[in-house]
């Protein structure tokens, strides 16, 4: 019988990052986060992340993460991957990539391990006893205060179930000298990039440029139309389609976005609850968007739109 595809192979196209319902109890809804998942899964993504950074992974309790994750992957019924969130200290992280292994997932995004200021050798020993405790495939995240060294990230590349490495910090040149050095280490076939950047389509040209070629989706859970359209004019290189849709519809939003404190995921599910999916609200210490910024997202939609017809 021929060897399952490993997760790196699977992974192209547009990631989707479903933001995880919650009801009016303030309890995970199972039915609505199908409901959601399931809806933008018949738009075509690449893959499904659940319980990661949009979908409010340090707010879920265990139960609920891994209740979040069993109803991601029977949502998806073997169609694209299933990739769930991890984190915290390395313990802590153990305990939910042994979650998301009972829930069905096919790898793991690792958030940063909050709270530590940590050295390269710190991270090496993190990441390392992560990928020995699971059979998951993983993907590293760089973002706030954790930095990795190019030559760590070619350490971490060696470990057999490490396979990508994602960026939320924006630093393009330590980015690149990422890439470049683990080319020249002669592990990058196999090894994929990730732009992680809140509304990842605002760099995802640059980022492409340097070797990244895959990126998150915020804006997919609310508007699978024009992120789609984005990623079939980067694509094609059709320059003037993106631009077009930077001008008109992504630049204002990272405008709008940067009105409010959160709003990277509280603005994104806010969105989506408006356009008719009922995943409720975001979970404290987030805070709802203006409602009025709201009512701003949904008008440029609406122009985005007309300029795409």
């Amino acid at each position: 019988m021929a060897e399952p595809a490993r997760l790196a192979d699977r992974l192209g196209g547009l990631l989707f990052f479903p933001v995880t319902a919650f009801g009016p109890d303030g309890a995970f809804d199972p039915a609505a986060y199908r409901d959601h998942v399931a809806a933008r899964l018949e738009d075509g993504p690449g893959a499904v992340f659940a319980a990661c950074g949009t979908g409010e992974f340090p707010a879920l309790a265990p139960a609920e993460y891994e209740a979040c994750v069993t109803v991601a992957v029977e949502a998806a019924r073997g169609r694209v991957p299933v990739v769930s969130g991890t984190g915290y200290g390395t313990a802590l992280a153990i305990e939910y990539a042994r979650a998301a292994e009972r829930a069905g997932a096919n790898g793991l995004l690792v958030l940063p391990p909050y709270g530590a200021e940590s050295s390269q050798d710190g991270l090496l020993r993190h990441y390392t006893a992560l990928a020995e405790a699971t059979e998951l495939d993983l993907i590293l995240y760089q973002r706030d205060a954790t930095v990795f060294a190019p030559e760590t990230v070619v350490e971490l590349a060696q470990v057999p179930n490490i396979v990508g490495f994602k960026d939320g910090r924006g630093d393009l040149d330590l980015m690149l000298r990422i890439v470049s050095t683990v080319r020249g280490a002669g592990l990058h076939k196999g090894f994929r990039y990730f732009n992680g950047m809140p509304t990842a389509e605002m760099t995802q040209q640059a980022y492409r440029a340097i070797g990244v070629p895959l990126y998150s989706s915020a804006v997919f859970c609310f508007a699978p139309d024009i992120a789609l359209a984005f990623q079939r004019a980067l694509e094609k290189e059709d320059t003037a389609t993106l631009a077009q849709l930077v001008d008109s519809f992504y630049r204002p939003l990272v405008e709008l976005r940067r009105k409010g404190s959160g709003y990277a995921v509280s603005l994104v599910k806010a969105a989506t609850r408006a356009v008719g999916h009922a995943v409720g609200p975001v979970r404290a210490p987030l805070t709802e968007p203006d409602p009025a910024h709201v009512a701003e997202l949904l008008a440029l939609l609406e122009r985005a739109r007309e300029k795409m017809a």
